[in-house]
């Protein structure tokens, strides 16, 4: 186990996190710091959701500034890490026969970036981007991801970005801080319990798990990023929770780390 990577599922919140320090970002930096520097990262982020299964192959991604109505500062960010196409084709490989794109038109988007800048902020590892195919249900993405999970004895690190608990419509944008809404803390504290006991069952088939999971994932995009990190768990690995909270009352901070 000494040289398998672990994979990282990493609750990326607002945006502004990119250029913000607080108690997020810090954790980010010391998982960066205590985490065995990968050769490579494999990015899964909630933000590249399309009809198909791509992988980007461009030596050098751009930074997307996917989002809008945020200070100009934000929009400046660069994070210039090098691509690995090398590591596209083996990712190809790994899920064949399944068609996958090699995509050389997208790049590297805030559910990356916006991490990625305070976990590696040298923007030094290589950094290749797997699209989510919204057209797929959640026991697909699963799959994928076991198929994935070799690639953590190869030295590369398996990031996940998204929210366990991401609902829009009732965050409280620009307001002052607010408790966690109750459906919200019971959903994340549900899903850390079958985390934790590695029972996956119900947290692939989410919406078997009530109202309280119906408003913590109102679309899946922001969830389906955790089921490829848990999917790559070996036998008797254990699941930790390196970072924890629940900002402007209905998201979720919470890391997740395999391995």
């Amino acid at each position: 186990m000494a040289n398998v990577m672990p994979a990282i599922f990493f609750g990326h919140g607002n945006p502004m996190n990119a250029i913000g320090r607080n108690s997020y970002t810090d954790s980010w930096n010391r998982i960066g710091q205590q985490t065995p520097r990968p050769r490579a990262i494999l990015s899964i982020s909630a933000h590249w959701y399309v009809p198909e299964t791509g992988v980007t192959i461009s030596t050098a991604p751009r930074t997307i500034h996917d989002f809008g109505g945020f200070p100009q500062e934000l929009y400046q960010v660069q994070y210039p890490a090098p691509g690995d196409a090398a590591l596209a084709r083996r990712v190809q490989q790994l899920l064949s026969p399944l068609d996958v794109k090699l995509d050389n038109s997208w790049g590297l988007d805030h559910g990356t970036w916006s991490v990625l800048k305070h976990v590696y902020p040298a923007a030094d590892i290589p950094v290749v981007q797997l699209s989510i195919d919204e057209t797929k249900p959640a026991g697909f993405h699963f799959d994928i991801g076991r198929k994935l999970a070799p690639l953590r004895g190869e030295g590369v690190l398996i990031a996940g970005s998204g929210n366990i608990v991401h609902n829009l419509h009732t965050y409280a944008w620009g307001q002052h801080p607010r408790d966690p809404y109750d459906w919200a803390v019971r959903f994340e504290a549900t899903a850390r319990e079958m985390m934790q006991a590695c029972e996956l069952a119900l947290l692939i088939n989410y919406e078997q798990l009530g109202r309280d999971a119906a408003l913590s994932i109102p679309t899946p995009d922001h969830y389906l990023p955790l089921l490829y990190v848990l999917a790559t768990r070996q036998q008797r690995e254990k699941v930790c929770l390196p970072v924890e909270g629940v900002d402007g009352g209905s998201i979720s901070m919470l890391a997740v780390q395999v391995g």
